[in-house]
């Protein structure tokens, strides 16, 4: 099957080459003979009815320093140029994230977006997880000094960090009696309107936290993150180690129990976090791993993911 897709995503020229989950995806459709598109968000727009983007056709290689070519920009109709779009730019998941959501949303079904625009609004990481609250820790939504005051006193050690960070940004540890919690739930006040998420500590973060990729609905492979010396934070952007890893018992009951909803809502590629049995997040804007995943397995999770994204295209 020949695809032309589209890939909405951050700057090109900044990506990792060699862990980058949205280059891997695009080396992959190249060698599947895709024609791809690149643009950023600030170069979609709605006109009259219609959804566009101000786009270059690219080829890319692994190759450092030279790792893309891109053409002229072009002004294409995501409803009618392209076949696929798939949706990969980084949080923060603000307004201007969701706007693009609702623009994406238009297009279907005469174009597949992937993930689904509409189910990525409505899942926020951090709370979607919510759903699924019987395989998560204790865990608060709030910025009430009081229910925080509450939720420390029952759980002791917790964990504090944004309902809308990602990579591991301003995630703190908050010990029972720290010294520099008003501190730091005064600067959590300050930052951003928005409540933020408080969970029970869970120690066994030091043996890692694992990334475990769910490609429509099934297990495609897993990593351990080891957190750095010092550390509680294992994502690998703030400086954790990838680990080869199985999945135990509780891995799989947890997969087992997310995964039809996930395919159901149109959540093609989702990277889920898992602490010591316990569910801890659900990511679905643009998660990683699938490069440090197929380091250890030796698979292709980025062809697994083409294959799915194909099966779901032909049937539209």
């Amino acid at each position: 099957m020949t695809l032309r897709v589209a890939v909405q995503m951050d700057p090109i020229e900044a990506v990792n080459i060699n862990g980058d989950s949205t280059f891997a995806l695009m080396l992959e459709a190249m060698a599947r003979g895709y024609q791809l598109f690149h643009y950023t968000p600030d170069q979609l727009s709605y006109v009259e009815g219609e959804v566009v983007a101000t786009a270059r056709p690219i080829t890319v290689q692994k190759v450092q320093g030279s790792h893309f070519t891109a053409g002229d920009s072009l002004r294409i109709s995501l409803k009618t140029d392209v076949d696929v779009v798939l949706l990969r730019q980084d949080p923060p998941f603000d307004l201007a994230y969701i706007t693009t959501t609702h623009l994406l949303e238009m297009i279907q079904p005469d174009t597949l977006v992937v993930n689904d625009p509409a189910s990525v609004r409505n899942a926020p990481e951090k709370l979607f997880v919510t759903k699924f609250r019987e395989l998560m820790p204790p865990t608060l939504i709030s910025r009430s000094r009081s229910e925080i005051a509450r939720f420390r006193s029952v759980h002791k050690d917790v964990v504090i960090k944004p309902l809308y960070g990602n990579a591991g940004t301003a995630v703190f540890f908050m010990g029972e009696n720290d010294p520099n919690a008003a501190a730091l739930i005064e600067m959590f006040e300050v930052l951003d309107r928005a409540p933020y998420m408080v969970q029970k500590f869970l120690p066994q973060v030091s043996e890692g936290d694992k990334r475990i990729v769910i490609v429509d609905g099934e297990v495609a492979g897993a990593i351990n993150r080891l957190p750095k010396s010092g550390e509680i934070r294992s994502n690998l952007a703030a400086g954790g180690v990838a680990a080869e890893t199985v999945l135990s018992a509780r891995d799989k009951e947890i997969c087992a129990a997310i995964g039809p909803d996930l395919k159901r809502m149109g959540l093609v590629f989702v990277g889920i976090d898992v602490i010591a049995g316990h569910l801890t997040e659900i990511n679905v804007t643009s998660p990683t791993g699938i490069v440090a995943i197929d380091k250890f397995s030796g698979g292709n999770t980025a062809g697994r993911i083409w294959d799915a994204i194909e099966r779901r295209q032909s049937s539209f």
